[in-house]
């Protein structure tokens, strides 16, 4: 009886849908990335501080080392276990980890139970294939959860809705927003603001480097608008520029976000002779209503020596 919250793991595309979930969504989401990125990951199943019930996500290296990953933050801790048998001398290894106790592991493939003498994760060892810690459920039995004629069997992904978001359009409001912001806030510290439409111009396509390479990897064309800024900046002046990667559109939020750089927030408030400053904004649809926005803020001084 009573109304307590009932526990529900889902699966992954309404997750996503969402846009939100608890430990157990991220970490599944976590673990099915790593998988396919060829890593031999597992969803741990355990408690984090005070015996709360939580899940996090661990990955077993070819040369034995276990290695941690919260998915909630992304931080990643190497597992080192404690040696109760070692002589009272010998220095243990400190917990950096959260995680309290593990009762069990698995992923898409695998279900491992946790059999040692304790289950508190700083004293257990990793070695799935020690049937005297680890008690593997067999694949028959892992077959019969989810049998080929059960009602629960997983329906086809639908495809991806494509973007439909102006990217240029989009890219052109929020910049205007930030323009207005800059300076109401430099007026409110009785600072004058001269913008360069030309130095704005020659940031974008810094962004879209920046974009290309964090997508791919591959790093290309920072030689180029470091030759363009050089040209555009005259002798005698310092040029400054801050870019900053968001996953939303919402510019007065990114704006706050921005003053709590101190490096940006120098931007901002530059002050000195010939002062000009310069925004870009660059948005880059991607499928189901994602985005990716980069903003640069950048300013021109005379250098005073």
């Amino acid at each position: 009886g009573g109304g307590s919250k009932q526990e529900q793991w889902c699966t992954l595309l309404p997750f996503l849908c969402r846009g939100k979930g608890d430990c157990e969504d991220h970490a599944n989401l976590l673990c099915s990335l790593l998988l396919g990125f060829g890593l031999d990951a597992y969803v741990c199943v355990g408690t984090k501080a005070k015996r709360v019930p939580h899940t996090w996500v661990m990955t077993y290296g070819t040369d034995g080392a276990v290695v941690f990953w919260e998915s909630l933050t992304g931080h990643r801790y190497v597992h080192r276990p404690v040696r109760p048998d070692d002589p009272p001398l010998v220095e243990q290894p400190k917990r950096a980890y959260p995680y309290c106790s593990i009762g069990c592991l698995f992923n898409h493939q695998n279900f491992h139970a946790n059999c040692q003498p304790s289950d508190i994760v700083e004293l257990c060892h990793f070695d799935l294939n020690d049937e005297s810690k680890w008690k593997s459920m067999s694949t028959e039995a892992i077959k019969s959860v989810c049998s080929p004629g059960s009602s629960i069997s997983l329906p086809a992904f639908p495809p991806l809705c494509a973007p439909v978001m102006d990217g240029a359009a989009a890219s052109n409001e929020i910049e205007l927003v930030l323009r207005s912001l800059i300076s109401e806030h430099r007026k409110d510290l009785n600072l004058n603001t001269v913008w360069d439409d030309h130095l704005s111009y020659l940031l974008s396509p810094a962004l879209a480097a920046y974009e290309i390479e964090r997508t791919t990897g591959v790093s290309a064309g920072n030689e180029e608008f470091q030759d363009a800024i050089k040209r555009a900046v005259p002798d005698g002046h310092t040029f400054k520029g801050f870019p900053i990667h968001f996953v939303h559109r919402n510019p007065r939020r990114a704006f706050a976000t921005c003053l709590r750089s101190p490096f940006c927030e120098e931007i901002i408030c530059c002050r000195g002779d010939q002062v000009r400053l310069a925004v870009r904004v660059r948005v880059y649809p991607y499928p189901e209503s994602a985005c990716a926005v980069w903003i640069m803020f950048a300013c021109k001084y005379r250098s005073v020596l």
